[in-house]
């Protein structure tokens, strides 16, 4: 199409992509084109067993790629036959596999596969990372991703674009990190719901594609949809040093680009800033924490584990010795970066400073390593911090930048680091050699290629479809922020089960409630209650796969999560909004909820719903497109594909990208 000369950039790769829908109208659905698909062995080994249940052979993209980031210390042997299982079937189907220990998936995938101006959808909430170079990327569960596998287009609500205009230069220990806690601090872990960030003016170019990862990432837990960067002078020295100069694209938006809203931000006046336990949007100026004693520094997770974070860790240390007490930890977010760490000698630094160096895996972030013990604070330039994310269900993390992590690693307490004096280089790698070592690449000849199946690998049920009335107990009251963690926990116990949804079943709530899925087998299923953002967090579809093998049919919340919501629909579950929320003081554990004529509700969207201990009769809302009705209809997307033959979404008939 002619560009009419108004257009974001977001909007430019939406129109671009578009297969269907009205582009331009924020709410509407709207199906896009996918040209890369990223999963990890957390979340996307489910998408892989729905791509297989599907019945397709290869995948529609021409980049699909699988990391091994989450299981990679395989301290169980399940853990290891499950790669074996995804390195034969992604050989098979047309996937690239990266081994365990080639590094974090984001990380990873922004060295080798990304490229300007195409889009991307991920089995992980942080793919939006990929806008960091001006990708359309977006996160989804699981079923959502091998529908894009097998279709080669998604379906999403078209998002509201929202400019952020930064100003001025950052001012010395200010980073990227502190940028991103400023937003939340402002707008709060719900202040990007339905949105899409587009941060553009004179500030944007004096932040280094590593500067813009770091806040790409961390949009993720203000709630968005995705965030995104022009690909610029500063892009294309990035591709430069990753020694891919014929993948840089130039991108951006139009000189009078319209916008559905604006913010604005001096990074003048960005401050270093800390997240307190145990929320991302728990951001205070440093200042109001310091001289809390830390335990523990941990710098890696997507977020924060490229050379240029470690190396500016490692900077700050330099001569140093890390303080008695203080267990410090580094987690470099892929392989060239630890290899070229190594060559430039920041790796030498870390080990003097008395620094613990470990592989390149998402590790400590999800609860699967140096877990800390009770009454320790852990400092760590991580995304999140929700309660008992580390492993330890009564921690106390704390969020930061690498900088100031490293001044508290060796001073032993928070501390504000502008005392410090010369702040560490913001530094880029010399030069990363492409170099896909440890990426198996898909085999030419299908045939050949064995898929082994350990004995956890099992088909994941197909959902059931509520019924026209339906009566059940609420299992569970929540409240605010309830995030995938609490609903399906992370950790190295739960996730060897993440093939296995009937195991894994009995560690929902695990962390909140152990009885939880006991209960929920004893009653028969029933109803879920939350508050506001209920289901934040990692786009983890085992959070509604497990309620509904328990028997959940419903979750009644304020207000959900984008992902989550799209999950729960996608298993048959009834995602209600409270239509009045003083409703949810009403109602409590262990009532009876009843819901009538569930049929006509889903095609009205309201739904009445009775208290059958106390009489009350209260509203509840679910807004519904009508290809949502036909997936609760029928019990979610698998059950209708199934009725439907496949007919997943209408890219399924053209021609791949």
């Amino acid at each position: 199409m002619a560009d009419p000369g108004w257009r974001s950039l977001t909007q430019k790769l939406i129109d671009a992509h578009l297969v269907s829908g009205e582009s331009k109208t924020p709410g509407e659905e709207i199906e896009i084109r996918i040209d890369q698909v990223l999963l990890q062995d957390a979340s996307g080994p489910t998408a892989l067993l729905h791509f297989e249940a599907m019945g397709f052979d290869r995948v529609k993209q021409k980049t699909a790629v699988m990391y091994g980031d989450h299981q990679t210390i395989q301290v169980n042997s399940l853990h290891t036959d499950a790669h074996r299982f995804m390195l034969g079937f992604c050989r098979k189907h047309g996937i690239h596999f990266s081994k365990p220990g080639n590094g974090i998936c984001h990380n990873v995938h922004l060295e080798e596969f990304s490229v300007p101006g195409e889009s991307l959808l991920g089995t992980d909430s942080h793919t939006p990372q990929g806008g960091a170079v001006g990708m359309l990327a977006i996160g989804a569960g699981g079923m959502d991703v091998a529908t894009a596998m097998a279709t080669g287009a998604t379906i999403i609500p078209r998002p509201l674009i929202v400019e952020v205009k930064l100003t001025g230069k950052l001012k010395a220990w200010a980073t990227a990190k502190d940028v991103i806690l400023e937003l939340l601090r402002r707008l709060g872990a719900r202040g990007g719901t339905g949105k899409y960030f587009e941060y553009t003016g004179p500030g944007v170019r004096t932040l280094s594609v590593p500067e813009r990862f770091t806040i790409a990432s961390m949009g993720t837990e203000l709630g968005l949809t995705g965030s995104i960067f022009p690909s610029d002078v500063q892009t294309r020295a990035f591709y430069e040093r990753m020694s891919r100069p014929g993948d840089w694209r130039p991108h951006e938006a139009d000189p009078n680009a319209a916008y559905d809203e604006e913010i604005e931000l001096d990074l003048d006046e960005v401050e270093p800033l800390i997240a307190l336990p145990s929320h991302p949007e728990n951001v205070v100026p440093v200042s109001e924490a310091a001289g809390t004693p830390i335990h523990q520094v941990i710098i890696g997770s997507c977020t924060n584990g490229t050379f240029t974070d470690v190396a500016s860790f490692a900077q700050v240390l330099r001569g140093r010795k890390v303080a008695d007490g203080v267990d410090t930890i580094v987690f470099p977010g892929s392989r060239q970066a630890f290899e070229e760490l190594a060559r430039e000698g920041h790796l030498a630094d870390l080990l003097a400073a008395g620094v613990c160096v470990s592989e390149s895996t998402c590790g400590s972030c999800p609860g699967y390593a140096h877990i800390p013990a009770p009454g320790m604070n852990s400092l760590r330039a991580f995304n999140r911090n929700f309660k008992g994310r580390s492993g330890l269900s009564e921690d106390a993390v704390y969020l930061a930048s690498p900088e100031l992590a490293a001044v508290a690693a060796f001073r032993g307490e928070i501390t504000d680091p502008r005392i410090e004096g010369k702040p560490p280089d913001v530094l880029l790698p010399y030069r990363f050699m492409c170099d896909r070592t440890g990426i198996v690449a898909p085999a030419e000849d299908p045939s050949e290629v064995e898929v082994i199946r350990g004995p956890n690998i099992r088909p994941v049920p197909v959902g059931e479809f509520i019924g026209d009335s339906y009566a059940g107990e609420i299992l569970i009251k929540l409240g605010d922020n309830v995030s995938t963690d609490h609903i399906s926990p992370a950790g190295v116990e739960a996730i060897t089960y993440r093939t296995n949804m009937p195991a894994l079943a009995d560690f929902t709530f695990r962390r909140v409630d152990e009885t939880f899925a006991s209960r929920a087998r004893e009653a028969g299923g029933g109803v879920i209650v939350g508050a506001k953002t209920y289901g934040q967090g990692s786009a983890r579809e085992q959070a509604a796969i497990c309620p509904m093998i328990l028997g959940v049919r419903a979750v009644l919340a304020k207000s959900f999560a984008r992902i989550h919501r799209a999950n729960l629909i996608n298993w048959g579950i009834l995602p209600l909004t409270f239509v009045d929320e003083d409703d949810y003081d009403k109602i409590g554990a262990g009532q009876k909820l009843s819901i009538c004529n569930i049929q006509d509700s889903l095609a009205t969207g309201l739904f009445e719903i009775e208290n059958q201990e106390t009489g009350h009769v209260f509203g509840a809302a679910c807004a519904l497109t009508e290809r949502e009705r036909r997936m609760l209809a029928a019990g979610g997307a698998l059950a209708l594909a199934r009725i439907e033959g496949g007919n997943l979404s209408s890219a399924e008939t053209q021609d791949g990208p």
